[in-house]
């Protein structure tokens, strides 16, 4: 028998309680957003993938830089508090969460910056840690018809978030990732300082912030590259059945000048399989086609692989010139013939193609279902091996979700 002792709180004696403290730590910090308790928001809680869950004493929604400052200099300052910043939830292993301390939601921010530059010739945006990068892409094309050169495949995340990781998706080859196109960076540190950094100015935090998992500070506001935005994108799908030619092709792809290769190359594996998740379904980018397997040679394995292809083009340009752009282009890949899916799709509808995914998942229920994810850079020499030892026995008969693989070149 275990016996349990304890002195007994009304629910609104307890609400007033914590209410109390709520406005005694508001007040004391001196901000200028607003503090809830770590119970009353589930969001300060838990994140995307699903695994971790921990409750914070505090979820603070701040205004600018300044309160991320004044909240920091207070967790400094006091023995065993933690403060951790939550863009959109899509950090590893919990690390948007902070066990008894503060969680400061990045995305009361979003809005505090967006202001059109040129530096050297060339266009850049200011824009806030806590902006959605799907945000700062409708913003640019809309406005001024620019947009960043780099992305990820999912654009539901912060500016600061992917900065501190990397931002790595089909266009890496050629722009390297979202951290390579950042020229100044406001941070504030761990010690609550307001700082400017960029390449000439504080570099140490600047190269240290820049994918850095957020421990060097906390990212304010970035100056991100742009670019001229096409109007429209040829979006390919090609499938091999043997690894050493898609890697070949995909290889081949990347090393290309800019102007001898398509802009977006990526890749994924699939099973052998009709399995709506992870078979033949889940290649076709044209609804009214049908994955035909009867195009595969009889050497084809328990998985297949496909390379996701984009070719930028504008409005004025003419239709025969970008089929013929396009045929060139795939015409010296070494696919299995008749397995090959296109579309046409506006720009911005091409780079927020996930976010359809999302809010189908989202319609049946999966959406927040726990969601583990691994990402490795597996050297070429050693990216055959893995094919066989990984994609063809530990997960030939898939894993519920995407299996994305493509090259990056080392000097990106």
């Amino acid at each position: 028998m275990i016996a349990c002792l304890g002195r007994i709180v009304h629910d609104s004696d307890a609400e007033s309680k914590l209410d109390d403290d709520v406005s005694t730590i508001f007040n004391s910090l001196n901000l200028q957003g607003s503090i809830e308790n770590g119970d009353v928001s589930g969001i300060a809680s838990k994140d995307f993938g699903g695994l971790y869950s921990v409750k914070p004493l505090y979820l603070i929604r701040p205004s600018g830089a300044e309160d991320i400052s004044r909240v920091v200099k207070a967790a400094a300052g006091t023995p065993h508090l933690t403060v951790a910043a939550r863009g959109n939830g899509h950090s590893i292993n919990g690390q948007a969460m902070a066990d008894g301390g503060y969680v400061i939601d990045m995305r009361s921010t979003g809005e505090n910056h967006f202001k059109l530059l040129t530096v050297n010739g060339s266009p850049c945006i200011d824009v806030s840690g806590g902006a959605l990068w799907e945000d700062v892409l409708r913003r640019c094309v809309s406005r001024f018809g620019l947009a960043p050169r780099s992305w990820t495949d999912y654009l539901s995340l912060t500016v600061g978030g992917t900065l501190s990781n990397a931002g790595v998706s089909g266009q890496a080859f050629r722009y390297g990732p979202q951290t390579s196109n950042v020229t100044e960076l406001e941070v504030v540190t761990g010690k609550g300082d307001i700082t400017v950094c960029s390449e000439t100015q504080n570099p140490e935090l600047f190269f240290g912030a820049l994918g850095g998992l957020g421990q060097f500070g906390i990212m304010t506001r970035a100056r991100v590259k742009l670019q001229l935005a096409p109007d429209m994108v040829r979006w390919i799908r090609v499938v091999y059945a043997e690894f050493e030619e898609f890697t070949r092709d995909a290889e081949f792809l990347v090393s290309q000048k800019e102007d001898e290769s398509f802009d977006y190359v990526e890749g994924f594996v699939f099973c052998n399989n009709d399995d709506p998740v992870n078979g033949w379904p889940s290649v076709q980018l044209n609804p009214d086609q049908e994955f035909n397997p009867a195009h595969l040679p009889q050497t084809a394995g328990p998985v297949l692989y496909c390379l996701e292809l984009a070719f930028h083009y504008r409005n004025s340009d003419l239709p025969s010139t970008v089929d013929m752009a396009v045929s060139r282009l795939v015409g010296g890949l070494g696919f299995v013939d008749g397995l090959i899916s296109q579309v046409d799709v506006s720009y911005m509808g091409f780079l927020l193609r996930v976010k359809r995914a999302e809010q189908d998942a989202k319609a049946n229920g999966v959406w927040d279902n726990p969601h583990p994810w691994l990402n490795l850079f597996v050297s070429k020499s050693d990216i055959v091996e893995f094919d066989q030892t990984v994609f063809k026995k530990m997960v030939k008969n898939g894993i519920g979700g995407p299996m994305l693989i493509y090259p990056l070149l080392r000097s990106k």
